[in-house]
């Protein structure tokens, strides 16, 4: 019972950092912040707190809620791969207004005004493949196994969120694409399902014997506990 209190603990503290990353980019469009001082005031620290969570799971007898943890962590990553896939052949043919990574890069460096550079470029590209990551830990933590269809569902809510926030109105196709033609909605769409498949498909041979958050809390009210002692 002690294991899972701390399994808990754990599990929320590591969703906490992680849904921090894929919200500054929306807090910062929506016009409240740049997304140059939330990075520093917000994301550095996340990761970091992220970091110190996975450690203290491996050092605190947690060993299976770390590797929860990573698997998610790695297979958001690896999804995003499949994810630019779908949205640079979108961006080709007309189906996206601009490359998202490089914009990312000047608004993390403040440098809107003077463009795209390396060292943007690598800043745009790092922030967007965390925020798959970090997408990946909650999806892990909150599903466990689950399998390719809960990936495709996370992957379409995924995609109605970004298309129903301030995001997809500072980029000047309004909500869901409206203003910018059906092939934004169809890139989008696409290229959120294909992150969603390989998510889920990732992390079901990772977390085998894993349970979800809601499990794992439930779990406190009867005899027996549930963990993922056997997870790879």
């Amino acid at each position: 019972m002690k294991k899972n209190y701390k399994r808990i603990v754990l599990s929320i503290l590591a969703l906490i950092a992680a849904g921090v990353s894929p919200n500054l980019f929306v807090i910062s469009q929506a016009g409240y912040a740049k997304l140059s001082d939330l990075a520093i005031t917000f994301l550095i620290p996340s990761i970091i707190l992220l970091a110190v969570i996975i450690a203290v799971a491996f050092l605190a007898g947690e060993k299976p809620t770390g590797k929860q943890i990573l698997s998610g962590l790695a297979g958001g990553a690896i999804a995003t791969i499949g994810l630019e896939v779908v949205r640079e052949i979108g961006f080709h043919i007309g189906g996206m207004p601009g490359d998202m990574p490089k914009l990312l890069g000047v608004l993390i460096l403040d440098r809107f005004a003077l463009g795209p550079d390396t060292w943007s470029n690598i800043a745009g590209w790092s922030y967007h493949f965390w925020n798959g990551a970090s997408f990946g830990i909650i999806y892990s933590l909150l599903v466990g196994k689950g399998n390719k269809w809960y990936g495709i569902g996370f992957g379409l809510l995924m995609a109605v969120g970004f298309m129903a926030s301030p995001v997809v109105v500072a980029l000047g196709v309004g909500k869901f694409g409206v203003d910018y033609g059906p092939g934004f909605a169809i890139t989008v769409t696409l290229a959120h399902i294909a992150f969603g498949i390989i998510l889920g498909w990732y992390v079901s041979r990772k977390n085998k014997n894993c349970s979800d958050i809601i499990s794992t809390i439930k779990s406190l009210f009867l005899k027996d506990g549930v963990n993922c002692e056997k997870s790879e």
